[in-house]
């Protein structure tokens, strides 16, 4: 039986992969009960994923650092078996290390504690963005002399060591690899902390693509995801918001199930996954590298990659700039 309230509060502060993996529990919610007030709790960095989304209505700061939250909620669902299940008043026992469901779908599993229930694969991430951003990435096109003819390539090589990566020469070969194709641009792009990790996958790629580092806000990264043709990345946030905008994406993720794409990946029909194969899933010599190299990971290859993105690239070809 469906349990109708008048204030929800969602609450997800963590990253932005973590953020557009919860926005379509508020759509479910608004969806069964329209007339219900849906605010989120989130870090500040996340609020341009969610302040155009049409089902929530407001948006609370867990880092705003200026006065306590006042909590006196009367039903608080939540996982049953971490150690702050005892803040629940109804718990969903799932253990989301067994990857047995995604992450997306996990969050909206929450919601069967009152009733709202979803089959699972029905319900995409989605982000809308906004005109003034799609603006700044034409401009930004442009000054890279990135044409309407060309088919625009993003590599994301970074994960923040939220994951295992594939390495970053492989990111530069591939990158390299994929400029010589006809009417391909490819962009590596990285956030603050990563400038150097870009520079090196430049460096690996004989200086073929072009480096893109800390010069647009989410909104405007997701406008230049929607952009591109295809969409290359490890385990990491952009990929989540290059699925949530519609581009095809190919991921490169771990065997160990906690970081697997069975529960991580992009959450997108428009995708070609890569993990490795025969590999132990304990793997802590990966686990331990000191320069975050991971023999596993690339163990995929530069080919086996390049083949698919060209295939899909070939295939695809009316997929340019819009």
């Amino acid at each position: 039986m469906q349990e109708n309230f008048h204030k929800i509060l969602i609450i997800r502060t963590d990253r932005i992969g973590d953020v557009i993996l919860t926005l379509p529990m508020a759509y479910v919610l608004k969806k069964n009960n329209p007339n219900a007030h849906v605010s989120m709790l989130i870090q500040k960095y996340t609020f341009e994923l969610v302040e155009e989304n049409i089902n929530v209505d407001d948006i609370i700061f867990y880092d705003n650092g200026k006065s306590r939250i006042p909590a006196g909620i009367p039903m608080r669902i939540g996982t049953g078996y971490r150690w702050y299940s005892f803040m629940f008043n109804k718990k969903v026992y799932e253990h989301r290390r067994s990857a047995g469901f995604h992450e997306l779908e996990y969050n909206l599993h929450l919601l069967n504690a009152i009733g709202y229930k979803v089959e699972d694969g029905t319900i995409m991430p989605s982000l809308q963005i906004q005109q003034d951003a799609k603006e700044k990435v034409d401009s930004l096109l442009k000054e890279f002399g990135i044409q309407s003819n060309h088919k625009l390539v993003i590599l994301h090589p970074g994960s923040g060591r939220s994951s295992r990566d594939w390495s970053k020469k492989n990111f530069g070969i591939l990158g390299r690899q994929l400029s010589e194709l006809s009417d391909v641009k490819v962009v590596v792009t990285g956030g603050k902390s990563e400038q150097r990790l870009v520079e090196e996958v430049q460096i690996h790629s004989a200086n073929a693509i072009i480096p893109l580092v800390n010069r647009l806000t989410l909104n405007e990264y997701g406008a230049l995801a929607k952009h591109a043709t295809l969409f290359i990345a490890n385990s990491t946030g952009p990929i989540h918001i290059a699925a949530a905008v519609g581009t095809m994406v190919i991921g490169l993720y771990p065997q160990v199930k906690t970081l697997s794409a069975a529960r991580w990946g992009p959450y997108t029909k428009k995708k070609i996954i890569f993990t490795p194969v025969n590999k132990q899933t304990n793997c802590k010599k990966c686990l331990h590298s000191k320069d975050g190299s991971c023999e596993c990971m690339d163990s995929i290859t530069v080919d086996e990659v390049f083949t698919a993105a060209k295939k899909y690239l070939l295939e695809n070809s009316s997929e340019r700039i819009s």
